[in-house]
């Protein structure tokens, strides 16, 4: 597949993730609830998680933001369900990765899925504190948990 086509796929993941999130919403009291926001583009998130017995069983998000923002969350909560808290900070770490522009095993960015979509966005430094959004506050939610 040619480099503009893959751009072009990537950029239909984004949107898709964008106008149809999947996890939007939140959760019942007993679930974590992290704030988080960017006062440089004004993106803002609502992250809830439920974590049970070491494991993510539920997350959703709400927010506002741009297309970037919010399709990492949608992306971020589908990918990080039935994880372990620990495997779902090695992926935000990994993430992390990708938007600094360092080298990531193949094999392990396949595990990513739709992400990947978002390899794109280390070309934009302005827009990496708009993808690693909902990742910082997923971060951040399962530290205080511990």
């Amino acid at each position: 597949m040619s480099f503009n086509n893959l751009d072009q796929l990537y950029r239909q993941v984004i949107m898709d993730h964008y106008k149809n999130p999947r996890n939007k919403g939140s959760l019942e009291e007993d679930a974590m609830t992290v704030d988080m926001n960017n006062p440089t583009c004004g993106d803002r998130i609502q992250l809830h998680l439920k974590v049970e017995d070491g494991k993510v069983s539920d997350a959703k998000f709400d927010g506002e933001g741009c297309s970037i923002s919010l399709s990492s969350a949608s992306m971020m909560t589908e990918a990080i369900k039935g994880k372990t808290v620990e495997e779902a900070v090695d992926m935000s770490n990994m993430f992390s990765d990708i938007m600094q522009g360092k080298e990531v095993n193949e094999d392990k960015l396949e595990d990513l899925g739709d992400i990947q979509a978002l390899q794109g966005v280390a070309k934009f430094p302005a827009r990496i504190k708009c993808a690693t959004l909902a990742w910082k506050a997923m971060e951040q939610g399962v530290d205080e948990k511990e």
